[in-house]
């Protein structure tokens, strides 16, 4: 297949638009800074005081950038409206360049949740609507058919650290699913809702989370939602990443790492392969393919660590793998080649 990148201009335009809305979420700190330390981790809250209570706000892991950030917070919102003017004039620019935007209904609805704190708060997207969002991460041209969405919306946390946190999205995600139309899919052994489904268009939205063991259903009390256990998942939402998605002047949103997108397709086409689900797996497939190819060329040393990485998890592991390269020949001489 053949790669083609978006301009200079375009992705420099791209990466300023996604640092503009990075310093945005923190131009509105005005509380001190506190740390609370974690599992060998260090986590970053505002506390501050709404009337006669002390409440805090969880802001992100402790990084050099948040720190910087937050250190040039009250210089950030001074320049709230030549901010926001920049970012609709990068938003254009984007459009004019051949970046694909988020359609409408999908934008809102990420509009709503990144309001509500879901992504602030461990939310990450998956699946094809994470997808997408690579034209931007990798500089690269997608087609509409590339694109061509599932009909799903996947959200993915882990439960740990949103039982960690000690914070909560600020509006209940049920009620903003409500007020665009989705309606909630109840369990097949059990009352717990996680997923919901838009009528007039039969989108879904999936909330999910790592498993270790058993596929239960689980809660995740930071984002305000139950969430299906999925094994593999762990790997794929490690580290993820800010991205923008082109709705408006842009929405922050989370994203997996590419490289971890792309292998963690591989296991999932494997897994897909019988069942209701198995029309997908080609689909996968390709996004890991799409994605292989582009990494091998521009991030080599990210992509061979992602590999080892899930071949070193055990024979399960590299059973699924292996699976799915035996009918990619091409992606398999890639990967071997990483060296």
């Amino acid at each position: 297949m053949e790669i083609i990148s978006h301009s200079q201009i375009a992705q420099a335009a791209y990466q300023d638009l996604l640092r503009l809305h990075l310093d945005e979420r923190v131009a509105a700190v005005t509380g001190t800074i506190e740390e609370r330390h974690r599992g060998g981790r260090t986590y970053l809250y505002e506390r501050f005081r709404l009337g006669t209570e002390a409440r805090s706000r969880y802001l992100g892991e402790d990084t050099p950038e948040l720190r910087d950030r937050l250190a040039r917070a009250a210089a950030l919102k001074s320049d709230a409206q030549a901010r926001r003017q920049r970012m609709t004039r990068l938003t254009r620019i984007l459009r004019a360049e051949g970046y694909i935007a988020t359609d409408r209904d999908t934008g809102s609805l990420f509009l709503a949740f990144a309001r509500a704190g879901m992504f602030r708060l461990g939310g990450t997207l998956i699946g094809t609507a994470a997808f997408a969002l690579y034209q931007g991460e990798l500089g690269v041209r997608m087609d509409a058919e590339r694109l061509a969405q599932t009909g799903d919306i996947d959200l993915a946390s882990f439960q740990r650290l949103s039982v960690a946190l000690e914070d909560k999205v600020e509006e209940d995600p049920g009620d903003i699913l409500s007020a665009l139309k989705f309606d909630p899919v109840p369990g097949i052994s059990d009352r717990q809702i996680w997923k919901w489904r838009q009528s007039r268009s039969e989108v879904m939205v999936e909330f999910l989370t790592p498993a270790f063991g058993d596929e239960t259903v689980k809660p995740l009390p930071a984002l305000g939602v139950s969430a299906q256990a999925l094994n593999y998942l762990n790997y794929l939402i490690a580290e993820p990443i800010p991205a923008i998605a082109l709705y408006r002047s842009g929405v922050l949103v989370q994203i997996p790492r590419p490289e971890r997108f792309a292998i963690h397709k591989l296991i999932v086409a494997d897994r897909r392969r019988e069942g209701s689900d198995r029309g997908k797996s080609a689909k996968d497939r390709a996004q890991a393919a799409f994605l292989i190819e582009v990494l091998a060329q521009d991030r080599p040393d990210e992509l061979a660590e992602a590999w080892e990485d899930a071949r070193s998890r055990g024979p399960r592991w590299r059973k699924r793998l292996d699976a799915s390269l035996a009918r990619m020949a091409e992606t398999a001489d890639r990967l071997a080649k990483l060296g």
